[in-house]
């Protein structure tokens, strides 16, 4: 079976998604009340830069990731080998609306970039059952930071993420599928250019020859350099907002 494009479209990137070490060091350290060797689940983990970086600042923890493809789950070994980490990550292919781990088994999910996959209502509440009692759900979920959006942002995201919505309706659907909202934070504009589109941007230059007269992988090109025009101009109107949840005790 041939890959799909959008895998390959994401080879050889540092992130899969917008994202900084920073953001996952800010939102870690908001949990409190962790076991001395929790367990963490990363869902959708793609190549794991942050699953490695979470393994670096919490020693004492046991991460399982997961993602569907497993180029990437390969990717992170070995990054996570050459940190020394290798031997506290294990890498499990899955698909993220299929989990196979037992109700319970975790003290803390988290999914940077992943859950817009399944939605962000479908996946708080299909990945509750994972999480211990007071267990931590943090993720990265796309929010409008205004009530207006400009036509040509609405347009995008109603076609490509209809169930994008404000921060502030993000939170009550946390609350309202038991969830704690301890705290959110956008993630800085770099999260998006320095750290994922201008990798993107040069991915696509190395393929685009190669992949000439492919409709599939043209038009998704195309998307990809849709949505980087569409951030260049609204970026202020929209972003990644960071989500740390609790479920209750």
């Amino acid at each position: 079976m041939d890959t799909p494009f959008v895998f390959t479209l994401h080879e050889n990137l540092p992130r899969q998604g917008p994202g900084s070490n920073a953001c996952t060091r800010k939102a870690f350290s908001m949990l409190a009340g962790l076991p001395p060797q929790p367990e963490i689940l990363d869902i959708g983990c793609g190549s794991g830069m942050q699953t490695v970086e979470l393994a670096r600042i919490c020693p004492g923890c046991h991460l399982t990731a997961t993602d569907i493809y497993q180029p990437f789950l390969d990717d992170l070994a070995r990054s996570a080998a050459s940190a020394g980490v290798g031997d506290r990550i294990a890498a499990v292919r899955a698909s993220m609306d299929d989990l196979p781990f037992p109700d319970g088994s975790f003290d803390v999910l988290w999914a940077e970039g992943s859950i817009f996959i399944v939605g962000f209502r479908e996946g708080l509440a299909s990945w509750k059952r994972l999480l211990r009692p007071g267990g931590y759900l943090c993720l990265t979920e796309a929010a409008w930071f205004t009530d207006t959006p400009s036509p040509e942002a609405a347009t995008f995201w109603n076609e490509c993420y209809p169930a994008i919505t404000t921060v502030r309706k993000n939170r009550a659907i946390a609350e309202s599928a038991g969830y704690e909202v301890v705290a959110t934070f956008p993630l800085p504009a770099s999260a998006w250019w320095e750290n994922y589109y201008l990798h993107v941007l040069k991915r696509i230059e190395d393929l685009r020859p190669n992949f000439a007269g492919n409709p599939d992988a043209e038009a998704q090109i195309e998307f990809a350099e849709h949505e980087i025009a569409v951030y260049r101009e609204h970026a202020d109107e929209y972003g990644y907002e960071f989500f740390i949840l609790r479920k209750g005790v």
